[in-house]
């Protein structure tokens, strides 16, 4: 039996967007305009780094990570690259897959756009928690 919506479940949802659309905002003009990127760019270094093991994470788990099809993946890893923020070597275990990884600057570019950004989500947690839990109700 489907449950039909109430007032407070629609401003819920909105309480909700509307959060989450604030720390999306701030996000996308921090790494605008300290880093020169795109919030793509700045979501597949956070996926390299929090992914990666030793030889690095596969495109395919990058696309993935960003539920990005797998081209343009490789299309935000040739900018990366082209920056010199990460790097892309064949497996030497699976011809098939490509390994990614930061390069010394990519790792230090996002050290300091994810403190930042650690600092706001913590700020703003209270907040997205509070609107999770009126979804919830």
């Amino acid at each position: 039996m489907k449950k039909s919506l109430q007032a407070k479940d629609y401003a819920a949802l909105g309480a909700f967007r509307h959060a989450m659309r604030k720390l999306l905002r701030f996000s996308k003009e921090l790494v605008a305009t300290r880093a020169k990127l795109t919030t793509e760019q700045y979501d597949a270094l956070l996926a390299i780094k929090g992914s990666s093991g030793a030889n690095g994470v596969t495109v395919g788990e990058i696309s993935e990570q960003l539920q990005v099809k797998h081209h343009t993946a490789v299309s935000l890893l040739d900018r990366l690259e082209a920056r010199k923020l990460a790097t892309r070597k064949r497996s030497t275990a699976d011809k098939r897959n490509v390994n990614v990884q930061l390069t010394k600057a990519g790792a230090s570019l996002l050290a300091r756009l994810a403190a930042i950004h650690h600092r706001e989500h913590q700020q703003r947690t209270p907040e997205i928690i509070d609107a999770l839990r009126r979804l919830r109700e």
